[in-house]
């Protein structure tokens, strides 16, 4: 299993719960329904933890950059960011009415009520809520970005070091026996048609709306450096490519550099924009979490409007600064926002992370491919101000 990629992983996963869902016994669904309690807990645990130490040392390090194109460069990024997740969502609030129409689990009163129960559960408090957790990062970053003091900033950095590994060695190798176990527990409860019909067509949606917005932004870049924007997307196909093999914007740096150099931008801008990029820019994963969460929303026969989304694409803007390098990264960053602000339970978030984990090396394709007319654009802004090289700012 661990020489096969996570989204292999996810599929097996899925296709394994429906098989073994449809005829397994009562109690080996309960051992897994057991299991899924269990890691559940640790992920509410885990999700103030998380948002600390990617937010915090995220926003401290960005304090650190240079002046004027730091400024220009994180506007571009938090309000391409902004938009992706708008698009989705009036996207998806006009054509999910008709795609998913009588695709919902409302039929039961209460979905979860056709699931089996764990044989017992174990309480994992987090140790803090999650508005509790987004105060202090942002307390501790502004602070960090304002004295540039270095003793705390390293401490946050190792902290966040510690998170990561929490998430590559022990959430994401057991996310796929997780989704496992909720499939073939849905599939006994009767729900897993509705699901993986609206799994197609979801996914569908989303890698047209990602197509949408690449030519949105090519065309921005390339009307600013009077360049062909057919042909500016073409030279960043190797960063696509590579994004879409390895599921993280960081790895991807090199070739994105690479890329992002021919398509013209000065190469101080480019050394500087593309690894500060690769951290705050996700406008893929959002157009992918907020149209995800809009149909796992309908599923359960619930509807969002625009006063809620709205406050939430902001908060995703800044929440998933710095959001670990490793798949899934983006989706284990947004959690505590998707409890907090949209009111996901247990069966809902189990439902997201599938979703989105299924289609994430598409979400990070966007992020990259896009990061190079985010920094055309903040090249053409920052007219002739950059004169010496910048310090690059580390990718999460």
């Amino acid at each position: 299993m661990k020489k096969l990629g996570l989204l292999p992983r996810i599929i097996l996963a899925i296709a394994l719960g429906i098989l073994l869902g449809s005829f397994s016994p009562e109690w080996l669904i309960k051992l897994f329904a057991t299991f899924n309690g269990l890691f559940g807990n640790f992920l509410g645990f885990a999700i103030p933890l998380i948002i600390i130490g990617f937010i915090a040392p995220g926003i401290g390090s960005m304090g650190k950059g240079a002046g004027k194109l730091l400024g220009i460069t994180t506007g571009f990024a938090y309000g391409s960011t902004v938009a992706a997740g708008l698009l989705a969502f009036f996207t998806a609030t006009y054509l999910y009415p008709i795609l998913l129409k009588n695709q919902s689990l409302k039929e039961f009163e209460n979905p979860e009520e056709a699931l089996l129960t764990p044989f017992f559960q174990v309480d994992m408090p987090p140790v803090m809520g999650v508005m509790t957790a987004l105060l202090i990062s942002f307390t501790l970053g502004l602070g960090l970005a304002a004295i540039k003091g270095n003793t705390l900033q390293n401490a946050m950095n190792d902290f966040r070091d510690i998170i990561q590994k929490v998430i590559e060695k022990v959430i994401i190798p057991l996310l796929p026996v997780h989704i496992f176990g909720i499939f073939a527990n849905m599939t006994q409860g009767g729900q897993v048609g509705a699901i993986m019909s609206v799994f197609a067509k979801v996914f569908v949606m989303i890698i047209a709306l990602h197509i949408v917005f690449l030519f949105i932004q090519y065309t921005a870049a390339g009307s600013a450096a009077k360049t062909n924007p057919i042909k500016l997307v073409k030279n960043m196909m190797p960063a696509y490519f590579t994004a879409l093999g390895t599921q993280s914007s960081a790895s991807t740096i090199p070739v994105t550099l690479k890329q992002v150099k021919k398509l013209g931008a000065r190469e101080k801008v480019a050394d500087f924009s593309v690894p500060l990029l690769a951290t705050i820019h996700l406008s893929g994963s959002t157009i992918t979490l907020v149209s995800c969460a809009i149909a796992v929303m309908m599923l359960q026969g619930q509807s969002a409007s625009f006063s809620e989304v709205l406050p939430f694409v902001l908060m995703l803007g800044v929440t998933m600064i710095a959001a670990p390098g490793v798949p899934g990264g983006a989706v284990m960053a947004a959690l505590g926002l998707l409890e907090s602000m949209l009111g996901f339970n247990e069966t809902m978030i189990a439902l997201m992370i599938a979703l989105y984990l299924a289609q994430d090396s598409f979400g990070t394709a966007c992020n990259v491919t896009g990061d190079g007319a985010l920094t055309l654009l903040s090249d053409k802004a920052s007219g002739k101000d950059i004169k010496e090289q910048p310090q690059a700012v580390k990718a999460g």
